[in-house]
């Protein structure tokens, strides 16, 4: 009996200990039935129809003689179209029908139609679209429609609980939560463009998920799904949204004109390592360094010039290359703008009027002259059809390297063709045999050279 009633004690105390726990997580928990509820009806499922255009069959080549047997294998027909059906998500941003959505999902669609959660169909038209941002804004022939609220921009914070709402591979009005993993994160395109910095999420987001609306716990708009990282085809927990900072941005410029103007610079960058900071004056590795500029751009009228390091746009400091692309398409074209520049470890301000962005290698030919030197190179002037092939100006071309040469450390190669060592130009050989004479022994020094036409920026150190 003494064991029983122990024992019933100790349950009823374990009752009492959990009953706080379960409250407690019940409290700290967000709750996403209303916000569920509330948006869903402003969610749209987008199918779209891609028709293959009919071909001819082979003909028979002029001049052959084809066996009968085999004739008909030659004679003209035309093969069947076949349509290519394809899915995404999207969101209702005004009550007359304009719809929100990624450019992936409607790119290269005949027929696109929007379905609504009540199971409403329209046939959409595209207003305008912006691969560079990989949104669309479609049109539909419809009023009074329920509609999604942006939230403010830059509000979101890394840890905020967010929901996305779509159609994961056909599943119509699918939800799912998690957490903002990261802000700002830089995924280039396939043109090496970068312009959307991307909010990270451990949401699971699916194909079919594209183009739908990542909310914060207020039911509000922060993000468009875009892109997920995956082996599998489906979601890891590592996906991208388009935020709604650059969404308001382009829906304005597709409402107003139907295409998307950016600011430009003109300028080619890459990252800043550690050795090039101390090579180029600076305490730690930031900055955008300006390998190569657009001749006439902004960048280059202004007065810039190749190895800057762009430490500062307007009022954003630029702690990596990848964060200017950023700023400089949201900034307005036309304005006047301050960029703060490491030039030869000094600090400069200019002004730079930004511009607008609108929406077969050859191989190396030398002429005589050879030279070997302190790099460890034997180089040769660029012949002209290279330079106009390469667009470059001068510089000498790297015929031979040296194994364990302060070039083969440096990482350069045959063919790479050497433009500017220790800031100094390099025009010709006669310059660069001027220039490499009088480098400095044991000091990390900076050497830009081309490769296959692209500009790089690399160190170089001449030991004793």
């Amino acid at each position: 009996m003494q064991l029983r009633n122990y024992i019933n004690v100790v349950i009823c105390a374990g009752v009492v200990l959990l009953a706080p726990l379960s409250q407690a997580r019940n409290h700290n928990l967000p709750e996403f039935t209303d916000l569920i509820e509330k948006n869903s009806p402003a969610v749209v499922k987008i199918n779209t129809v891609e028709r293959s255009r009919s071909r001819n069959r082979i003909q028979v080549p002029p001049g052959q003689n084809i066996p009968d047997i085999f004739r008909y294998l030659f004679e003209p027909r035309n093969q069947p179209e076949r349509n290519v059906h394809s899915m995404g998500s999207g969101f209702v941003i005004s009550a007359d029908g304009y719809v929100l959505t990624n450019n992936h999902v409607i790119d290269g669609a005949d027929e696109i139609v929007v379905r609504l959660i009540d199971r409403r169909e329209f046939t959409a038209e595209v207003v305008g679209r912006d691969e560079r941002s990989d949104l669309a804004l479609l049109k539909i022939e419809a009023d009074d429609l329920p509609t999604l609220k942006f939230a403010e921009p830059d509000e979101l914070r890394v840890g905020e609980w967010v929901l996305a709402i779509g159609s994961p591979f056909g599943l119509d009005y699918s939800a799912s939560v998690g957490i903002v993993s990261a802000i700002g994160r830089s995924i280039p395109t396939d043109r090496q463009e970068n312009y959307v910095p991307f909010i990270q999420t451990d949401v699971a987001i699916n194909p079919g998920n594209s183009g739908g609306p990542l909310f914060n716990l207020d039911g509000e708009v922060v993000g468009i799904n875009s892109q997920i990282y995956t082996r599998s085809g489906g979601s890891i927990g590592l996906s991208f949204a388009i935020p709604i900072s650059v969404a308001k941005q382009v829906v304005s410029q597709l409402k107003d004109k139907g295409r998307v103007d950016r600011g430009w610079l003109g300028v080619v960058i890459q990252e800043v390592d550690r050795d090039l900071a101390s090579s180029f004056g600076l305490k730690k590795p930031m900055g955008a360094l300006i390998a190569e500029l657009r001749p006439g751009g902004p960048a280059d009228r202004a007065g810039l010039k190749v190895g800057d390091v762009i430490v500062k746009f307007d009022k954003t400091r630029i702690q990596a290359s990848s964060e200017l692309p950023h700023v400089v398409g949201a900034s307005k074209p036309g304005e006047e703008v301050p960029v703060t520049v490491m030039r030869e470890g000094k600090r400069r301000v200019i002004d730079v009027e930004v511009g607008t962005l609108g929406g077969d290698d050859e191989e190396p030919i030398a002429q005589a002259g050879v030279s070997g030197d302190r790099l460890g190179v034997v180089v040769n002037n660029v012949d002209e059809r290279m330079k106009d092939s390469w667009q470059i100006a001068g510089g000498v071309l790297v015929e031979q390297v040296e194994p364990d040469s302060p070039a083969s450390r440096a990482g350069l190669r045959p063919g790479d063709v050497i433009a500017q060592l220790a800031f100094k130009d390099i025009d010709d050989l006669a310059t660069y045999n001027e220039v490499q004479a009088e480098l400095p022994t044991n000091e990390l020094l900076p050497i830009r050279f081309f490769r296959q036409g692209r500009p790089a920026f690399r160190t170089i150190m001449i030991k004793e």
